[in-house]
């Protein structure tokens, strides 16, 4: 499947601290060492035999680059559901046709900044999907895959945070599926 394009000008929902739009930002100045809050999300696609996908981050990545997380996440459009943006991003990430998808944190929010000072900032949604479908990764998004067993995940993040992005590790805390 071919990857669908996306533009560094595309705009991201600025929030208030009560996670009120309150405006856009372009999606290029949206992290930086003084990142304002704004509207993201992270999603985790699980296979037919209930395996979890996680992604290598591509090292070219602003934010964490090289680093493992959760199989993909991203931003919304200004006015775009966020269903609609969860299956946007699998397309343009990973090639990949989501069967279904569910809401499991509606109000995931973090704040983290990376080694070289970028500073992440996003009420977060996070989404669980199901595919029977293979990655086909976009290489500048996503260095490398692997389809893991949940408690083997969740055991990993626990005995070595600092190897995967700090929304993974909060998130494998928080969701029943990392105890599947």
């Amino acid at each position: 499947m071919p990857h669908i394009t996306e533009s560094v000008e595309d705009e991201v929902v600025l929030l208030d601290e009560s996670g009120t739009p309150i405006g856009r930002a372009p999606k290029s100045a949206a992290h930086g060492p003084d990142t304002a809050l704004h509207l993201a999300f992270s999603c985790h696609v699980v296979n037919p035999i209930g395996e979890i996908l996680v992604t290598r981050r591509a090292v070219t990545k602003q934010t964490w680059p090289g680093v493992w997380t959760n199989s993909f996440c991203g931003h919304p459009k200004p006015a775009e559901a966020l269903p609609h943006a969860v299956h946007r991003r699998a397309d343009f990430e990973l090639g990949l046709e989501l069967d279904a998808i569910e809401l499991a944190l509606p109000l995931f929010r973090y704040r983290a900044t990376d080694a070289s000072g970028t500073v992440e900032n996003e009420v977060c949604p996070v989404y669980i999907a199901r595919t029977s479908g293979d990655p086909d990764p976009n290489p500048r998004e996503v260095a490398e895959f692997r389809w893991v067993e949940p408690r083997a995940l969740a055991t990993a993040v626990e005995a070595a945070p600092w190897a995967f992005s700090p929304w993974l590790v909060l998130q494998a805390r928080e969701l029943e599926l990392f105890r599947a």
